[in-house]
């Protein structure tokens, strides 16, 4: 990200599919279809993201109102600029295009992951060691649902951070945890 920027950069390919959804799916077809979907696109992301010099960050698939959005975010060291998106969103749209495996109407989006990014998976983590997080939990614990502190550790199950006011080790069992992202320090 370049300094100064605290919101994520994207770029916008229109509907990059043609097609309607899929009459009703149960929970489950969804997400299988989800996770296939992000699945082959991060595929398809991967030679091109290494082409223009950046990493994939995470791909998503989801609906939001009545749209369907596929989202790549992407990262290098330094951050991604306006440029690092819209090339990697038209070679991802034109693979997209030649590969058609998603049939319903959607809107392609490629940016940062933004200063306050979601940290969703394993390799996440492991980058944010020794950084400051925010955790939000499903149900209150101990009377709130807002936590901060420093990334201490984590694991399949559980999540480590040091609490700012005295240091204080805080474990979270993951299926708590509704989100957990790098705070934003200005």
């Amino acid at each position: 990200m370049e300094s100064g920027l605290a919101s994520p950069l994207f770029y916008v390919a229109g509907a990059a599919c043609p097609g309607g959804t899929e009459a009703g799916t149960a929970e489950e077809a969804y997400m299988s279809r989800r996770e296939t979907y992000e699945s082959k696109t991060e595929q398809l992301l991967s030679p091109i993201a290494a082409q223009n010099g950046v990493e994939i960050y995470d791909v998503e698939y989801v609906k939001e109102g009545s749209d369907w959005y596929l989202r790549a975010y992407i990262d290098k060291p330094g951050g991604v600029n306006i440029t690092d998106c819209e090339n990697v969103s038209r070679a991802l749209s034109d693979a997209l295009d030649a590969e058609d495996f998603i049939p319903d109407a959607y809107i392609l989006e490629v940016s940062s992951p933004g200063l306050g990014r979601a940290l969703k998976k394993d390799r996440h983590l492991e980058k944010s060691l020794g950084e400051e997080v925010e955790i939000r939990t499903y149900k209150p614990l101990d009377g709130q649902k807002e936590f901060a502190g420093v990334l201490k550790a984590y694991d399949r199950e559980t999540i480590t951070i040091g609490e700012p006011e005295d240091g204080a080790e805080r474990v979270f069992q993951r299926k708590e945890i509704a989100q957990i992202r790098l705070a934003l320090d200005f």
